[in-house]
């Protein structure tokens, strides 16, 4: 298709995302004059954040971070698999290579993925993706089918995901070896409310999952 023959409000979505850009590059430069040469010299994040492809999540608009202190994997319904090596190219990155101090697993209630999962019906090519969350469904099945509401059993659910993806990564040799020399990075589960704009932090327990799954997870030993 020609540049003509794109329709107008197709061009006018692209053109405005380009004014926004060099309206926000003068702000920061007005407030700054260095912004950038202190961002183009290199990248030193406290965070590593893993979140969900959705679209109304962008995680330093929700935190407060600002450009170069978060370093970001999104997928559907935030998932840590280790058959991922997308994801677990990130892991290894920003742990041996940027030391992140946190990693953050961050859901959010009403989450597209999670609902789909647990819909009993053929999805095609997202089956083997969504299958991690029905196995979640499957380890904790007793907790929520004992949930009678619906919405409830829902929102545990993406709770437990979070909490499940977060030992995943501790699984991780990077992780691993890297708390065992130098105490970090620490390990966050939260999840995002649509309804208040607020993270509720679950309170993952990085320490005691961290003992808990060494006696079969452990990759410490060289």
């Amino acid at each position: 298709m020609a540049q003509k023959d794109i329709p107008k409000y197709l061009q006018e979505t692209h053109d405005r995302v380009f004014e926004h850009n060099r309206a926000w590059a003068a702000e920061q430069k007005a407030k700054d004059p260095d912004f950038f040469k202190h961002l183009a010299a290199g990248q030193n994040p406290e965070y590593l954040w893993i979140g969900c492809s959705d679209s109304r999540i962008p995680a330093e608009q929700i935190t407060g971070l600002e450009p170069g202190e978060a370093f970001v994997h999104r997928n559907i319904a935030n998932l840590v698999c280790n058959t991922d090596l997308n994801v677990m190219s990130v892991i290894t990155y920003a742990v041996q290579h940027l030391q992140v101090k946190h990693i953050v697993v961050c859901g959010h209630y009403g989450c597209g993925g999670v609902k789909a999962a647990m819909t009993p019906q053929d999805l095609g090519l997202l089956n083997p993706w969504l299958r991690n969350i029905r196995d979640v469904y499957r380890l904790h099945e007793k907790e929520l089918d004992a949930i009678s509401e619906e919405g409830a059993r829902y929102d545990r659910l993406v709770e437990l995901n979070v909490i499940e993806q977060c030992r995943n990564i501790i699984k991780t040799a990077p992780v691993q070896q890297s708390y065992a020399k130098n105490q970090f990075p620490i390990v966050h589960g939260w999840v995002f409310d649509f309804h208040n704009g607020l993270l509720k932090d679950l309170n993952f327990d990085h320490q005691k999952t961290l003992h808990d799954i060494q006696k079969i997870y452990n990759l410490t030993e060289s």
